[in-house]
């Protein structure tokens, strides 16, 4: 990938001083940084490091090893904050990592696994946590990347300013690959608080207040959210408390979006575009984005990749694809696993996940994350996941808000049980006892509610009917 190093050299020399990496303890300019990146390689290459684990919380420090390592070929894989000791240990077996750098600490170790020469212009090796406790392991090749951000930097060069905010892990591809490699390719500023700084705790609970004072401190021109976070952000616009006015675009994605969550931030005035993609694809395939942008689509799909739409309704991504999961080969083609269309002019809609679709005993086929995502504008819900399958109506299992009032989230529901078709309708709701979490096994490592073990959680617990569905 040395791609992406060849870049930062030309930045360097038109612009030594600009600033490329700012967090909590300095700056590094893009000609301190490729003194940093050259310093970290030789150290990489002095220890003989083949496949290095990439360990800790957003920072410079992260950033430089990660770049590091592109110069001498050496595979980076990713290592989330918040996977368990046991998938640590899974990852660094399975992908044969022999080094460990852990960035908080500085600290370059040996594991113990005898490591292999990269391959087939292997450069990062993604893990997603996916809806069981085993991560995958998805190999992207250095031109793969190359592709990827090219073109979404010629997509978003005119609308993303030059401050981006790093949000989310740095582990995660979408943020490393979106959020740190088309900044730094654009010449723009990549800004890389702790996270904890932002109010974040554990892989899905944020303090609302410490993240709207810290947008406010950093004065990002862009961010990436998912849904989640820009259901958050429009609540404390609505609240009184908007984000700063620095903001030029803000990406949207990682699951199904809510259209009125979007037209809601719109009326405030947030420059929201959704967008998506999946890691076998390398992060992102659509975008919409300033002039092409149709609301309830996910975007054009971009020049890298093509996508059609099989007599299933499935979606199918071609060129932008893994070279496959460490261990099998990825074909030409990538079933995506999720249902949608695509319109003449090559914007993409997603209906939600193939293998989660509901039939009701009436025979309606009705996509959960549809219904689910028309919820995300509650302020009483912290989830809600649907269920229903074979059912005459569809019922809930809700967790609701800190302090949220029964009642009043009973008329929430109703509120957007009118807005569906009748056969989308909760009609009841079952509430859970506690929040969906990595600890209780009811969600993903990064926050996605297992279904089939809310469900056997949940399979006769009381319900309570919804009024007037």
């Amino acid at each position: 990938m040395t791609w992406l190093l060849e870049r930062l050299a030309a930045h360097a020399r038109q612009r030594p001083e600009a600033v490329a990496l700012e967090d909590g303890d300095g700056v590094l300019t893009y000609a301190a940084l490729l003194r940093r990146i050259e310093q970290r390689s030789q150290r990489l290459r002095a220890a003989g490091v083949r496949r290095l684990a990439l360990e800790g919380g957003n920072g410079r420090d992260w950033v430089v090893t990660d770049l590091a390592a592109q110069r001498p070929g050496i595979p980076v894989v990713p290592v989330p904050p918040f996977f368990s000791d046991e998938q640590r240990c899974h990852l660094v077996n399975v992908a044969r990592l022999d080094a460990l750098y852990q960035a908080d600490r500085d600290r370059l170790t040996g594991t113990g696994v005898a490591g292999i020469r990269a391959v087939d212009d292997l450069a990062k090796i993604t893990f997603t946590s996916g809806s069981t406790g085993t991560p995958k392991g998805v190999r992207l090749s250095g031109d793969h990347l190359r592709r990827t951000v090219t073109a979404l930097a010629d997509a978003l060069a005119p609308h993303a300013g030059a401050r981006h905010l790093c949000v989310l892990p740095l582990a995660t591809l979408l943020e490393n690959v979106a959020g740190v490699y088309v900044p730094l390719w654009l010449g723009a500023r990549v800004l890389l608080p702790d996270l904890a700084t932002l109010g974040f705790t554990g892989s899905s609970r944020l303090d609302p207040m410490v993240f709207a004072e810290g947008l406010h401190r950093w004065q990002p021109h862009s961010l990436i959210l998912v849904p989640e976070l820009l259901r958050v952000l429009v609540m404390l616009a609505e609240a009184g408390m908007p984000p700063p006015a620095s903001l030029r675009f803000i990406a949207v994605g990682g699951g199904k979006v809510d259209r009125g969550l979007l037209t809601r931030a719109r009326a405030l005035g947030l420059p929201v575009y959704e967008g998506y993609g999946l890691s076998e694809c390398g992060s992102v395939v659509a975008l919409n984005r300033p002039g092409a942008d149709r609301p309830g689509s996910v975007g054009q799909v971009l020049p890298h990749a093509r996508v059609r739409i099989d007599a299933d309704g499935e979606i199918r991504v071609r060129d932008a694809v893994m070279a496959g999961y460490l261990d099998q080969d990825a074909g030409a083609e990538w079933p995506t696993g999720d249902l949608g269309r695509l319109d003449d002019d090559g914007f993409l809609y997603v209906h939600g996940r193939r293998k989660n679709l509901l039939i009701t005993a009436y025979g309606r086929n009705v996509s959960p994350e549809w219904v689910e995502s028309a919820f995300q504008g509650c302020d009483t819900l912290r989830s809600l996941v649907v269920q229903g399958d074979g059912e005459p109506a569809l019922s809930a299992v809700v967790v609701p808000a800190p302090g949220a009032d029964i009642e009043r989230l009973h008329a929430q529901i109703e509120a957007v049980n009118a807005t569906l078709p009748d056969y989308a309708r909760v009609a009841r709701v079952v509430i859970a006892e506690q929040p969906f979490s990595v600890d209780n096994g009811l969600a993903t490592a990064n926050g996605r509610p297992r279904r089939d073990a809310i469900a056997h959680r949940y399979p006769h617990a009381p319900a309570t009917p919804v009024s007037r569905v």
